[in-house]
């Protein structure tokens, strides 16, 4: 019994990918999909020399055929794949006795200009543009360099486009989102079908004392109005409470409970002058345990009482 074929699917509708007008930037490039579908070539079909000025990506998902590449004849089957870049002038022929279905992707790929920059350099890389550059480069460069002959579809990039056939007809939000990762997954995986040994990026490592310190900062600003310890921060990010103290005492210099209460400080200041609220409402609101702990901790802090300074500020205003 035959196994079912995988892209039965997209027999439905195989171009209805083609009708996308799909166009996206990808690091320093403009990649435009100019064709992305299923075919099928009958047995004996032949299909004479002929060459794009675009990338075109080969995959064969069933039966089998053979490729000439420039003057090389090359066999096929099924889970090959092979890449015609730009100008090269290759012939493709079924079996005499079997059907060759082909996934085909044609993409012209740009390289934009500096003045195409969508984003400040600098901006842009916090957020990760220099790394999705550096990819993306990397990729359009091993793209060139590939030789000109068929490779076992290894990282199975042929998959990627029943992901995007099934995208497109989910017509749910993210669509295009998909789509546009799984032309790229089929670009990053050519090339990783030719190279046995690839490198990645070297991805910056965070600073990890500064990256606990950003996360208990942000974990007190966000519950700072609860009765939040040091043992519960510490334990949100992962870490001892003895670390965490030492943490911050080498990050602010200041402890954990001063880096607290001058959080919560910040915030009464704020409702003193901006409400009529009583100190009883202010010190519940705010995580203090009574209006008399408050008064004598913000007195301490300020040298004045709440109600005082509430009154100050009022006379100046």
């Amino acid at each position: 019994m035959s196994q079912p074929f995988y892209f039965e699917k997209m027999l439905e509708n195989p171009f209805a990918l083609d009708r996308l007008e799909l166009t996206f930037r990808w690091g320093s490039y403009g990649l435009r999909v100019l064709r992305c579908h299923l075919t099928s070539f009958p047995p004996g079909t032949m299909i004479d020399f002929h060459h794009h000025s675009e990338f075109e990506f080969h995959y064969i998902p069933r039966g089998k055929g053979k490729v000439i590449l420039e003057e090389t004849p090359y066999p096929l089957q099924e889970g090959m794949l092979y890449l015609t870049g730009p100008g090269v002038s290759h012939r493709q022929e079924a079996d005499e006795l079997e059907a060759m279905d082909e996934l085909c992707l044609h993409v012209d790929i740009i390289k934009l200009d500096v003045e195409d920059e969508e984003c400040n350099p600098l901006q842009g890389e916090s957020w990760g543009a220099a790394w999705e550059k550096s990819e993306a480069d990397a990729c359009i460069r091993q793209l060139i360099e590939l030789p000109h002959m068929p490779a076992l579809d290894r990282q199975e990039a042929m998959k990627w486009f029943l992901v995007a056939y099934e995208a497109l007809h989910s017509n749910q939000l993210g669509q295009y989102t998909i789509i546009k990762q799984a032309i790229v997954q089929m670009l990053l995986r050519t090339v990783g079908a030719y190279k046995s040994q690839q490198h990645g990026l070297n991805l910056p490592s965070r600073d990890m004392k500064s990256y606990r310190y950003q996360l208990a900062v942000q974990f007190i600003s966000d519950n700072f109005r609860r009765p939040i310890t040091l043992e519960v921060v510490s334990d949100r990010v992962q870490i001892s409470s003895r670390q965490l103290q030492r943490i911050f005492k080498e990050m602010a210099g200041i402890s954990f409970s001063e880096h607290l209460e001058q959080t919560r400080l910040k915030h009464v200041c704020s409702e003193l002058l901006q409400t009529s609220f009583t100190l009883e409402k202010i010190a519940e609101s705010n995580g203090f345990a009574s209006s008399n702990y408050l008064h004598y901790v913000f007195k301490k802090a300020y040298g004045v009482t709440p109600i005082q300074y509430r009154e100050r500020i009022a006379s100046l205003a």
